[in-house]
């Protein structure tokens, strides 16, 4: 099977760069996606002095299924020294498992919870294995994850930790969650990559169906996008955002759209309700394969 990859803006340690792709050969499943997609730093970290701790990847995979979207967002505890560098070899290293997966032939639906827990523990190992050669402990590089891997007929999300992934239904169902953001007994706590517990904390869904359009989001604008109380969506919230993303020319991820994403993550209107840093993905199938599967 010939493997097709392009690989979204890699955030690293707070700083962006526009493409460092592992391919350039870009595939048809390039054309099937329109991405906008932005980590932006915390007032409170500004402050502070601290780098952006979050982090938000994203690939295009052209497998032997059809085209194929893997997007993450990671974000690292905010008290943890080196967080910024653990959620980034969190995202770097979940695309490099994905990338094996497929270009091994394997497909969507043989990404069950046991494959899913066995990412997640070998980017704990590699996360450990890199504190350790440096002298830090683990915890220094504590993060959290979430996952959606989406194919033409079938999706695969997995998650540990705050922050949530919301995908629509159409026009009449509007937007739902996929996993309620996971929060400890106490005010921010949470769980991560490499808790010990991450096996009882690892949430997995195989979802049998299309899904063409999803967005995923760290837990620092969660209280602007999710209802706490009713468990649900702000929907006007996503009604909003997506128009955008929908009308976008591009072919994958859009760097006007990820710029203008960005800067509106770092607005007053944003800031003034939230001190956190905060990444955002938002992603919508091209009307041109959405009308080739209808056929």
């Amino acid at each position: 099977m010939a493997l097709r990859i392009a690989v979204g803006r890699l955030a690293v340690a707070g700083r962006t760069d526009r493409g460092a792709p592992i391919s350039r050969r870009l595939g048809r499943g390039v054309m099937s996606w329109r991405i906008a997609s932005a980590s932006a730093i915390g007032t409170s970290h500004v402050t502070a002095g601290k780098p952006c701790q979050d982090n938000s990847v994203h690939a295009l995979i052209e497998g032997g299924e059809g085209p194929i979207l893997a997007a993450a967002v990671c974000d690292g505890a905010g008290s943890a020294a080196h967080s910024e560098v653990g959620s980034w070899l969190a995202g770097q290293n979940l695309l490099e498992l994905i990338f094996v997966h497929f270009a091994e032939n394997g497909a969507l639906d043989q990404i069950d919870r046991p494959k899913a827990l066995g990412w997640v523990t070998e980017i704990a190992e590699r996360i450990a294995a890199h504190a350790r050669a440096l002298g830090h402990e683990v915890r220094d590089y504590s993060c959290t994850l979430l996952v959606a891997i989406l194919g033409p007929t079938s999706t695969v999300f997995f998650q540990v930790g705050d922050g949530a992934m919301v995908v629509s239904h159409g026009s009449e169902d509007g937007w739902s969650y996929v996993f309620w953001p996971q929060h400890g007994e106490f005010a921010n706590t949470t769980n991560f990559v490499t808790s010990s517990n991450v096996a009882d904390a690892l949430e997995f869904e195989f979802a049998p169906r299309r899904i063409d359009e999803v967005a995923l989001f760290s837990d620092g604008i969660e209280n602007l996008v999710l209802h706490q109380a009713s468990r649900s969506v702000h929907q006007p919230f996503f009604d909003s955002m997506f128009p955008a993303v929908r009308r976008s020319a591009a072919a994958g991820e859009d760097p006007k759209l990820s710029d203008g994403l960005k800067a509106y993550l770092l607005s007053p209107q944003i800031c003034e309700r939230t001190d956190d840093d905060k990444s955002l993905i938002l992603a919508t199938r091209s009307p041109a394969e959405s009308m080739v599967a209808a056929k």
